[in-house]
């Protein structure tokens, strides 16, 4: 006989029931993971950085704490620990770092706290990017080269940066989560040099992937449609995107950084251990939309 055999209904229930009577667990999924609600009890992780509490790393951070895990929280300075400090008061499941990625003094600082506080980590979300508010108006094609530098060394160079640094005490099978948006491979008003950052970043991923797969630590990027964060509210024309997205969507209801908040508790939790180097879009679908 050549070809593939034609699946018949007595076929498929054969194939079936071979592994129907098998117990999840003895099939080499991890035991209770699709039935526990904490989807990261006992996990400790740090989300980088985080400027307020409409930020999408503080929804990434909440939705972890509410899933049990211990976060440690990024802020890049004085003043942004004055706006985060508040949000996390009195709460056992947080705790507090401040770190400019731009100072490798301060990088290495930061481990070392990591390590005092934690002593191993289980995941980290990069979400920090940053580009002149010039670089993001106009052309593309005037972006000065020192916005093109800045751009990418914040928002790209630092994710491998922050990489380096922390591998050492990420335990194995952990995961590493990076944020990107949907400029990165389409050319998107007002994005300019932030989309090539995001290009390189996803790239990055990919690499990182391959790079630290054999202790089994997952690198994967979040893309979310545009959302009304502070931050994004540098990008010209963020409420007319927002509201073309949502029109042009398959799924007519709204997305917002809770959603996007969900999606890292699955990056994050064992649920995702055979996934690497991928990009998961939060954005009702609308980058499978055509004309």
């Amino acid at each position: 006989m050549t070809g593939f055999e034609p699946a018949t209904s007595s076929s498929r229930t054969r194939r079936s029931t071979k592994l129907s009577h098998i117990p999840i667990a003895d099939k080499g999924y991890p035991k209770g993971i699709y039935n526990q609600a904490m989807l990261l009890q006992g996990k400790k992780g740090l989300v980088l950085s985080v400027t307020n509490d409409r930020s999408i790393g503080w929804a990434i951070a909440e939705a972890a704490t509410s899933h049990g895990a211990v976060v440690g929280i990024g802020v890049q300075n004085e003043k942004t620990r004055e706006r985060v400090e508040p949000l996390v008061e009195g709460r056992s499941d947080y705790r507090m770092f401040q770190c400019d990625f731009m100072f490798d003094d301060q990088v290495e600082a930061l481990v070392e706290a990591v390590k005092a506080e934690f002593g191993s980590i289980d995941f980290f979300v990069h979400s920090a990017a940053y580009a002149n508010k010039e670089d993001l108006m106009g052309q593309f094609i005037d972006t000065s080269e020192e916005g093109f530098k800045t751009a990418l060394t914040i928002s790209a160079y630092s994710l491998v940066k922050l990489a380096r640094a922390l591998a050492p005490i990420m335990n194995d099978d952990g995961s590493i989560v990076a944020l990107s948006y949907l400029g990165s491979v389409r050319a998107a008003s007002n994005y300019n040099v932030m989309g090539v950052a995001k290009a390189a970043l996803e790239s990055e991923v990919r690499y990182l992937a391959a790079d630290l797969g054999g202790r089994g630590i997952r690198v994967n990027t979040l893309s979310p449609g545009p959302i009304n964060t502070v931050a994004a509210r540098g990008v010209k024309g963020l409420i007319e995107m927002i509201d073309h997205v949502h029109e042009r969507a398959p799924l007519k209801r709204p997305f917002g950084a809770e959603e996007v908040g969900g999606s890292a508790v699955y990056l994050l939790s064992d649920l995702s251990r055979g996934v690497t180097g991928q990009i998961i879009f939060i954005d009702n679908g609308y980058n499978i939309a055509g004309v």
